[in-house]
Order: C-alpha cells, then sequence, then structure tokens
C-alpha cells in the first residue's frame, strides 16, 4: 500500500458469494479557517481547521452483494430520504468510478446506498463533508469485512479521511471528534488526509455550541466545487493562501490558551474572507442574503451590549452558525429565540454542538 493508498490486491475472487451491508452515521463540520481552492486530485490550496459537529449529520446505509454479470460498470441503486435520487446517483456513480484505484472491488459488486440528513443538503451546511464522509467510512468498512484490512482504529479512519477528501475536501475532516486539520501547515498535518486535533485544543472548546441559523433552505445558486475552480482566476487568491497560513498559526494559539476573543475575532473574519472571495471571482456571486447581514448586525449589538463571547461564522451559503461557550446556553438560545429566529426561513435553527465524530450504527 502506498501513501495514495492504491492497492491492486483489494479484488475479489471469482467464487465470492458474500453480501453484507453497513450503516455509519457522519456529521457535518465547521471549517473556522476556510478552505478555498484547491489543485490535483482534490488537495487544498491552504490548510483548514474545523469544529466537528453534533446534530447535523449524514446517515448512510451501504448494502452489497455479489453483480449477477463480469462486466467493469459500477453497479448502484441510490436512495435520497426513502426516494430514488438519480442526481445524487450520478454523482455517487461518479466518485466510485474515480476511486476504483483505491477499492479495485468496486466494479465486482452490486451496491445500494440509502441516505438520509437531519438538514438541509446543498445550503451551505458541508452536507457534502457529512454524506461523503459517511459513504467513505461504509466503503473502509466494506474493505475490512471483505479483506480482514485496516483493523486499527487510527489506520481505519486515516484511509475514510482520506478517501472522503477525493468525494469532497471538507469531508475528511468529518471522521474525528471535536476538531480536525486537514492540509500542510501543523506537525503532522497533511493535504492527503485529517488529522485529529481534540486533545491540543482547551477545555472550553470540547462543549462548545454551534447553533445554525437556517436563513435559507434553497440549494446555492454556485456549488461549492464551481467556486473553488473560480480561485483560479481570483486576483486576491495568493494573498489568501498566505493570510490562511498565518491566521491558523494564531488561531491555533487561541485554542490552547481558551481565548475566546482571539477565537471569535479569527472566525469571524475567516467567515467574511470567503464570502469576499466570491465577490471578487470572475464572475463574481453573492451567497449571503439580506437577513445573513441583519442576523451579523445582531449578533455584533448583542455580543457588544452583553459581553457574552458570542461569535458568528458561515460556510459557503447563507446559513449562520453561531458559536459559543456552553456556559451561554440560556442567554443566548434566548437571544436566538426573540431575535434571530423570525430572520429564519420557518423559524427555523438547529441547536448543535460540537460532537464525537463519525460512529458506526
Amino acid at each position: 500500500m502506498t501513501l495514495e493508498y492504491q492497492n491492486s490486491d483489494l479484488k475479489l475472487d471469482d467464487q465470492h458469494t458474500k453480501s453484507g451491508s453497513t450503516s455509519w452515521r457522519s456529521p457535518s463540520n465547521l471549517a473556522l479557517i476556510k478552505y478555498w481552492g484547491k489543485y490535483g486530485r482534490q488537495l487544498p490550496r491552504n490548510p483548514s481547521i474545523s469544529f466537528t459537529l453534533q446534530n447535523a449529520y449524514t446517515e448512510t446505509e451501504l448494502t452489497y452483494e455479489p453483480k449477477q454479470n463480469k462486466d467493469k460498470v459500477i453497479d448502484l441503486e441510490f436512495y435520497f430520504e426513502g426516494q430514488p435520487n438519480e442526481a445524487f446517483r450520478a454523482k455517487q456513480v461518479k466518485f466510485l468510478e474515480s476511486i476504483q484505484d483505491v477499492f479495485p472491488f468496486l466494479n465486482q459488486l452490486k451496491f445500494t446506498v440509502r441516505s438520509h440528513n437531519s438538514f438541509p443538503h446543498s445550503a451551505g451546511i458541508a452536507s457534502s463533508a457529512s454524506s461523503m464522509s459517511a459513504l467513505a467510512l461504509c466503503l473502509c468498512s466494506v474493505e475490512r469485512e471483505l479483506f480482514g484490512t485496516l483493523q486499527d482504529e487510527q489506520a481505519f479512519l486515516s484511509k475514510a479521511s482520506f478517501v472522503a477528501r477525493l468525494g469532497s475536501g471538507s469531508a475528511c475532516r468529518s471522521v474525528y471528534p471535536v476538531m480536525a486539520v486537514w492540509g500542510e501547515g501543523l506537525a503532522g498535518s497533511s493535504n492527503l488526509f485529517a488529522i485529529p486535533y481534540a486533545d491540543k485544543v482547551h477545555e472550553v472548546f470540547h462543549s462548545f455550541h454551534d447553533d445554525i441559523l437556517i436563513i435559507s433552505k434553497q440549494e446555492k445558486t454556485v456549488s461549492s466545487r464551481a467556486g473553488h475552480a473560480l480561485m483560479e482566476g481570483n486576483p486576491y487568491a495568493d494573498v489568501r493562501y498566505a493570510q490562511a497560513n498565518e491566521r491558523l498559526d494564531r488561531l491555533v494559539d487561541a485554542l490552547k490558551t481558551g481565548d475566546l476573543e482571539r477565537f471569535g475575532d479569527i472566525t469571524e473574519n475567516e467567515a467574511l474572507t470567503l464570502h469576499a472571495l466570491m465577490m471578487t471571482s470572475h464572475p463574481s456571486y453573492v451567497l449571503m442574503e439580506a437577513n445573513s447581514l441583519a442576523a451579523i448586525q445582531l449578533v455584533r449589538t448583542f455580543r457588544q451590549e452583553t459581553k457574552v463571547p458570542l461569535y458568528f461564522s458561515l460556510d459557503a451559503g447563507p446559513n449562520l452558525h453561531l458559536l459559543y461557550p456552553d456556559a451561554y446556553t440560556a442567554q443566548v438560545q434566548a437571544f436566538i429565540k426573540a431575535d434571530l429566529a423570525p430572520l429564519c426561513q420557518d423559524g427555523k435553527w438547529i441547536p448543535d454542538v460540537v460532537g464525537q465524530g463519525a460512529r458506526l450504527v
């Protein structure tokens, strides 16, 4: 096995008759230092660090059985929220075709995937991170069941992270609890897969809240994949990549010491930088909405007046993530219900916390 996980030995013999099923729940994650821009085979232009969430997740069941014919075509049925979904199926087939160097047995089996989310997909809450990491974990479980490999937990999670990255860059961070780092820049970190980071941060962050304001449930007008591609022509790209490395160093120090004010300052600026990069791409585009900006102003006013360490972040969409220590839960959630929920579509918001990573169902 090479560092790229290519393994021609993972092939079934012609007499294989085993069927099976595995199911994983994998969470979304929120990048605090944003990954925006990539090269090669899903490699990041800059490192990123993220909170792993708890209540925003994808649950995926993967069933496999021997194929009746011996062609080399990927055989997949795909159901999302209980219904066949051809658009998602086509995306998954394309992904499986692209990783046959990692899992040569993929064209030897018939697969059925049943997947559902606890939150709206394609609305900027990193649904691709949770969905692709859940699928990657299922595939690694199938490898372990069929070939007896990946018995070591760290080896299992590292390969799952690697495979998840090939489907969606940010997905590689979702397999680990509390926090994860992806991209070269810290000791032991890699562009190929994420590494766990929970044991290096202050205890206050282990119980941090990340309540998500659903400003809009609508699918984004520009996908993250397209947004990453537009960074290639962005005049601020190189400056941004240098900035991300510098901010990562400062944020890591704040995470270690529990410096909430510095944590919040960097996190909020990262969120706004991400959206500024979208606005300065060509063609330019805007994913924030009027209520996103209104909520940001209310959060800043609330923080100034109450001195509560409540901070915001955004992914590539209009929905706000509200970040704060557990000790302020009652005060912040009362504020959300009274002042911020009216800005959300149908008054919808998701109370969430930093979570314990993916788990076998």
